[in-house]
C-alpha cells in the first residue's frame, strides 16, 4: 500500500494501473478548476479528507475515510496556573500574515473588546504588500503587538499563556492545525465559521464558532468561563496522534483486505 499526501493528483496518471494499491491524503483545499475532471477520470483511487468540508468541492471522489490530524500528547502541555497568572490577558492569532488568515479582523476583534492581541506569524513571499500597506499601519504595539515568527519552543508561553487563539480565517480551511495546539495547551479558540472549523470545535466547550467581527467580541469574555482543564481533555479525546494513526491503519486494513476483490478503475474516454 502506497500512502500519497498530495493536493494535486499528480499521481494518477502514474499509477492508474494499480489504484486499489494507494491511498491519498490530500492536505489543502479541492475546489482548484483541473480537479474534478481528474477525479472523474481516474475514480477507483482510494481517498481521505482531513474534514468533511473539505470533500464539498469533490463530491465524486473515491472518499473511503475522514481522519482528521492529531499531535503527540507530549508534544505541548497545558501551562499551570502559577505560570499563567501574572500574564496581562490577551488574544492570541497565529498563522500566517495573509488575506485568506484575516489578521485584519483579530486586530478589530481585540481592538473592540478592549483585549490586547499579539501577533506570532510569518510573512510569505506572497504577503509583504498586504502586511506593509494594511496591517503594519494597525501595530501600535500597545494594543495590537507583533512578535514576528516563533518556533515551536515559542508555543508554549504564547499559547499557553493566552486567554484564547483566535482564528477568524476567510477561506475554506481544510483543518487548521494551529486551532488544535492552542487546545493542547488547554487555550480556547474563537474561530470563523469557515472550513473545518465547525467540525474541530466543539462549541461551548472548547471555544466557539461565530460569523461576524460582532459575535466574536461578544465571545472574548465567554473565553474565561471555559474550563482549560476540559479543552485539554477533549484536545487529548480527539486529537492525540495515536487516535490519528489508529484510523489510519484501520484504512490500511481495509483496503489490503479488498485487493483481488477490487479491479483497477478503468480510465474515461478523454484524452
Amino acid at each position: 500500500m502506497i500512502h500519497f499526501h498530495l493536493s494535486h493528483f499528480q499521481h494518477f496518471p502514474l499509477f492508474e494501473h494499480m489504484p486499489e494499491r494507494t491511498v491519498t491524503t490530500p492536505h489543502g483545499r479541492l475546489d482548484y478548476v483541473d480537479l474534478p475532471e481528474a477525479s472523474r477520470r481516474w475514480p477507483g483511487f482510494p481517498m481521505i479528507s482531513i474534514s468533511i468540508r473539505q470533500r464539498r468541492p469533490l463530491p465524486m471522489a473515491n472518499w473511503v475515510a475522514n481522519i482528521q490530524h492529531g499531535l503527540p500528547l507530549d508534544l505541548y502541555r497545558p501551562l499551570d496556573e502559577r505560570e499563567r497568572q501574572n500574564e496581562e490577558p490577551y488574544l492570541a492569532f497565529l498563522g500566517r500574515l495573509s488575506r485568506a488568515k484575516r489578521p485584519d479582523r483579530a486586530i478589530e476583534i481585540a481592538k473592540k473588546s478592549g483585549v490586547k492581541l499579539k501577533i506570532a506569524a510569518k510573512i510569505d513571499e506572497d504577503d509583504p504588500a498586504y502586511f506593509r500597506n494594511t496591517i503594519e499601519p494597525l501595530i501600535d504595539g500597545v494594543e495590537v503587538e507583533y512578535v514576528g515568527e516563533i518556533d515551536e519552543a515559542g508555543k508554549p508561553a504564547f499559547l499557553g499563556k493566552a486567554a484564547a487563539l483566535v482564528f477568524p480565517i476567510d477561506w475554506p480551511e481544510p483543518f487548521g492545525l494551529v486551532v488544535i495546539e492552542a487546545m493542547a495547551f488547554g487555550t480556547p479558540v474563537i474561530v470563523w465559521n469557515e472550513g473545518a472549523m465547525p467540525e474541530i470545535v466543539d462549541e461551548g466547550v472548547t471555544g466557539f464558532v461565530v460569523e461576524s467581527v460582532e459575535q466574536a467580541v461578544e465571545r472574548v469574555p465567554d473565553v474565561k468561563k471555559l474550563d482549560r482543564a476540559r479543552v485539554r481533555a477533549v484536545f487529548e479525546r480527539r486529537f492525540s496522534a495515536g487516535r490519528m494513526v489508529g484510523d489510519y491503519e484501520a484504512v490500511y486494513e481495509k483496503l489490503i483486505a479488498g485487493i483481488g476483490e477490487t479491479r483497477p478503475s478503468e480510465t474515461s474516454d478523454l484524452p
